[in-house]
């Protein structure tokens, strides 16, 4: 091979390329895709290789780039430039958002990297819960910090009203229909997941009641404490 110098190793002769890959495996180093040398600082990762970022120059102001910069459309851009474009970088992979963002903790994400702290599954567009600039699901954030209020969605810091296998606010347990206030000692029943007073139900269309009564007779078995009887109802 005319014009390629070799090095020795212990497993035999290696070209110049291949002994700076063998050598970058050693130092937990990435070799430069261009110029096949090994990267001694951070690399600029483009189209998910490594190179040295003095390869490449803006395709906006020409400049030479750095580690910072930023890949669109198949083209490279210095920060600056990338930043006055207006193009949302995601707060975990702190690449360009060019789909659908969320917009969650003051900052931009793509969809499939705003993930729960805790389980790191992508919340996919459902509810989350903040706790000290972090995200969690319903699940992890119940297990961490307590029962959150199925009504207002805030952690519940004084009295939890444990009621249909939810947890309310004292303040926010009431008649879905009539807003008045409930306790464990009224009779109420559940009707779309929520309560319902005694009075708002016995006001209920007769169809209405009858399939409730039905499904309440089916689920006699898992009726939640203090739900009104809708026999007796």
């Amino acid at each position: 091979m005319r014009g390629v110098s070799f090095r020795t190793l212990a497993l035999g002769h290696l070209c110049r390329p291949c002994h700076n890959r063998e050598k970058a495996k050693g130092l937990g180093k990435y070799i430069c895709q261009k110029c096949h040398l090994i990267i001694d600082e951070q690399p600029l990762m483009f189209k998910n290789d490594s190179y040295h970022p003095d390869h490449f120059n803006c395709t906006h102001c020409g400049k030479e780039l750095t580690a910072e910069a930023r890949e669109l459309k198949g083209e490279l851009y210095c920060l600056p430039c990338h930043d006055k474009m207006g193009i949302p970088i995601c707060g975990a992979c702190r690449r360009p958002i060019e789909g659908r963002v969320v917009n969650a903790l003051g900052k931009q994400w793509h969809v499939e990297h705003f993930v729960c702290a805790k389980c790191e599954k992508p919340f996919l567009g459902h509810r989350h819960y903040e706790k000290k600039g972090l995200a969690y699901c319903e699940t992890h954030y119940n297990q961490l910090f307590g029962d959150v209020c199925y009504n207002c969605s805030h952690v519940i810091e004084g009295d939890v009203v444990s009621a249909l296998n939810k947890a309310w606010c004292v303040n926010c347990f009431s008649c879905s229909t009539c807003n008045v206030k409930l306790t464990l000692k009224n009779k109420f029943v559940e009707f779309d997941m929520k309560p319902v007073c005694k009075k708002c139900y016995e006001k209920f269309p007769l169809e209405l009641k009858k399939r409730l009564k039905k499904l309440s007779e089916l689920a006699s078995k898992k009726i939640h404490p203090k739900a009104l009887d809708l026999n007796s109802a």
